[in-house]
């Protein structure tokens, strides 16, 4: 099991970076709950994905460390291509914890060092 936690946390940030927002529908499952949005359903993905390649187009996220234990992966990322002035350290860091369920993303709890505007 180990071993498809880590293939799909993979293939979600690879999507992410790649802009492969139809991606989402076979890595997120339909009833995906993120806990830093308070949302549910694969569309609050495409929404926070589309949000931040459209404030960030260059915006690429780099796997620092993964750690997977049965059905959840703890990883640490590096946020690369956000202009300077908009993040005080360079790079941001992001902590996301997933668990999946069947071969997809079912929950997320996460925090990120990235200081969006108007927040």
């Amino acid at each position: 099991m180990t071993d498809d936690v880590r293939a799909i946390a993979q293939r979600m940030y690879e999507a992410f970076n790649a802009r492969d927002l139809t991606a989402a529908e076979t890595i997120f499952s339909t009833d995906f709950v993120s806990h830093p949005l308070g949302t549910v359903g694969v569309d609050s993905v495409l929404q926070a994905w589309s949000g931040l390649h459209t404030m960030f187009p260059d915006i690429q996220v780099v796997v620092e460390d993964m750690l997977v234990d049965a059905d959840k992966a703890a990883v640490r990322t590096t946020l690369h291509g956000i202009p300077a002035g908009v993040e005080a350290q360079a790079p941001a860091s992001m902590m996301e914890i997933f668990r999946v369920q069947n071969g997809r993303i079912a929950e997320l709890w996460g925090m990120s060092s990235l200081n969006r505007p108007g927040r």
